[in-house]
């Protein structure tokens, strides 16, 4: 199984998925998500999305998921490059991203993070 890389970047870590996601590869990128948040005490989250033209019900599940428990942990997240047809998925299967920051870009989404976070 491939996992999907997270780096840090000052007290920030980065994801960018490259690929479509599998229920498997999901769950673990949530475990290891997780896992780095506690461990490196970030205080945000940039993931982009850009590469994921196709989101099926249980991903989108789980990317709700991955963003609230990331909150939980004090982290906030900001999704970027999300495709129109990942959009209307997420809309029309109801997964709410409310409170949710989004930017078109990695960069934007990193300054936008930075701003949140008062830097």
């Amino acid at each position: 199984m491939v996992r999907i890389p997270i780096l840090k970047l000052y007290d920030c870590l980065l994801v960018s998925i490259q690929w479509e996601l599998d229920d498997q590869t999901a769950l673990q990128f949530q475990e290891d998500l997780l896992h780095k948040i506690h461990e490196t005490s970030a205080n945000g989250v940039v993931i982009d999305i850009t590469s994921i033209d196709f989101i099926d019900s249980f991903i989108a599940k789980v990317l709700g998921d991955v963003i609230n428990m990331s909150k939980l942990m004090g982290a906030k997240v900001v999704i970027t490059g999300i495709q129109p047809a990942v959009a209307i998925t997420l809309i029309e299967l109801g997964i709410s991203l409310e409170d949710v920051l989004t930017a078109l870009d990695l960069e934007k989404g990193l300054e936008k993070l930075k701003q949140e976070l008062g830097e």
